[in-house]
Order: C-alpha cells, then structure tokens, then sequence
C-alpha cells in the first residue's frame, strides 16, 4: 500500500490536462465516442483478419455446424468464457462512460459488444472442421453478460466481478501443440494452470458510513489439474508414453484487491490500476479437491 500511494503522488504531478483525459466525461463528448468507434472498428478488423488468416486458416473449413463440447477440459474452458465475455462488457462500458454515455445506454451497449464478439469466435468455430458452434460456449459467453447487465440494472455498479489467473504446470511439457510451448501460449491453453474468480468487493455490500476498506474483496475460484487432452488423456504422443495423471476439479477461497477503488487515487493512477479488474491479486488461499481434500496456499496465482 506503501508503493501504492507514492506511485499515486507521482502520477498526481502529472499536468491537469493529461489527468482531465483520464476523468469520465459527466456530458456527451462526441470527440471520445467517435474516438472509441474508429478505433474499436479497426482492432476488430484486423482481429478478425488476423485470426482468419493465421488461425483458422490452418486448419480445414466445413459448412457451419454444431459441436458439442461440454465434456472438456472439465468445464475450465466454458468458466473462461464467461470471464472474458464479462470483462469485455466492462471494459466497454467503461470506455461509453468516458465518453460521457448516460449509465443504462454505457452497460447495454458494453453487454451487446461482449456477447456480440464472443458470438464472432463461435461463428468462426462453426465452420471450422477441428471446432464446430458450441452451444455450451455460448451459454457461457451469456452468463459472463448477464452477471456484468444484471448488477448494472439492479446497483448500477459491479460489485463482483470475474476474475483471471495463471501459474505454469507441468502439463505443457508432454503435449505444448495442445497446452502451449511458451509462456502466451500456455497462458491461453494450458487450463490446468489457469483459474477463474468471483471476486465480491465487501465493501458494496455494507452501508455506506461503514470504515470498511473499499479495496479489499472476498473471492472464490474454480480451476483444475492433471489435464493432458480435452476429454481424456492419451497414453502416449508421438510414440512417447505420457504419465499417468488423475484429472480432478479444484476449488478455492481467497482474498484479492480492487486497488482502483483505494480513495484518493488521481484518475491517471485509477486507470492504470483498472488492470486489477481482470487480473486477480496474488494472496493466500484454501483449495479443496477431491483427490487431497483441504490444501492451504500461502500464496496463489
């Protein structure tokens, strides 16, 4: 916290007009919208482009199709799914409301952008021959929009959010064509070494005159391990005989942060910090599993 406050005192000497770019507008300023437009419609492009071209151009194309694929990764995938259609949301009203959109217009429009990209890839799946449409991935890419839409119509804020973390495995190893041979790969597919959260900010839900820290949230999480293949392990890969490993779910209670929350921050220091919205804070945490019953965490990522 120490850090914390004398980054803040740096950052707050930045000139006023860099900071007031930071501030939400409180009116309408058609210069940021259109701002964000352009340059969301041209990321978006070039995503789509890029993952046509240099993913699924890879691999055989098929008429659109359905694949059911609710039976893998012991469901680590679909909680991700729902992580991230959440955070796209946010992020999106976030950016309405810096351009001065009133509270309702930033959240829909935030929900339509999650649930309308994450609708993209599966589209892209769906004609794909390896993937397919998965009903089950759309379900998720909805929940993670109803939990950001939901608690905007009934608090107008977020009080809990959801929340992404990676710790490297030994997994990668035996099979990196499917779990990743570097660090942004296995980081996007390795799920045996990511785990996902329910972070709920206490502090929204005590009454307002109470001292509690607004920064300190409560969490849950759910992650899984011993996970080579999506349904099942294989015995072997290329003619290498692969280990032997029990596949099981694990699940977790910890604490984590919302340091953009911490009172007195200058917007410039607040929106650096926003990163901690979709990052959760390493912290000690108790895991349960089916295989080893309790196990505490001094400190988990």
């Amino acid at each position: 916290m120490k850090y914390l406050l004398t980054l803040n005192l740096i950052l707050s000497t930045v000139s006023l007009p860099a900071q007031n770019f930071f501030k939400s507008s409180t009116q309408y300023n058609p210069g940021r919208v259109n701002g964000v437009i352009i340059t969301e419609s041209a990321i978006g492009t070039v995503t789509t482009i890029g993952l046509q071209y240099l993913w699924y151009k890879k691999f055989p194309h098929s008429k659109f199709h359905f694949f059911n694929d609710n039976a893998e990764w012991l469901n680590v995938d679909k909680v991700g799914h729902a992580t991230t259609a959440y955070n796209i949301a946010a992020f999106q009203n976030n950016l309405m409301r810096w351009g001065g959109i009133r509270s309702g217009t930033a959240a829909l429009i935030g929900t339509l952008t999650g649930l309308g990209f994450m609708t993209m890839i599966e589209v892209m799946d769906g004609h794909s021959a390896k993937w397919g449409f998965s009903k089950g991935d759309m379900l998720a890419n909805i929940a993670g929009c109803v939990l950001f839409e939901g608690q905007q119509l009934l608090w107008h804020e977020q009080r809990i959010s959801l929340k992404y973390s990676y710790h490297g495995t030994l997994f990668p190893q035996y099979y990196p064509a499917e779990l990743g041979s570097n660090l942004p790969q296995k980081m996007l597919k390795d799920y045996n070494g990511q785990s996902y959260w329910l972070s709920f900010n206490i502090a929204s839900f005590l009454p307002a005159s109470d001292h509690f820290p607004r920064w300190l949230n409560a969490t849950v999480g759910y992650g899984a391990e011993g996970m080579i293949g999506a349904r099942d392990n294989p015995a072997e890969i290329d003619g290498k005989p692969i280990p032997s490993f029990q596949r099981y779910r694990q699940f977790y209670f910890s604490f984590d942060t919302d340091l953009y929350r911490i009172n007195g921050l200058s917007p410039l220091a607040s929106s650096l910090l926003e990163l901690n919205r979709v990052i959760k804070t390493p912290a000690p945490a108790l895991e349960f599993n089916e295989v080893r019953g309790f196990v505490f965490h001094p400190i988990y990522y």
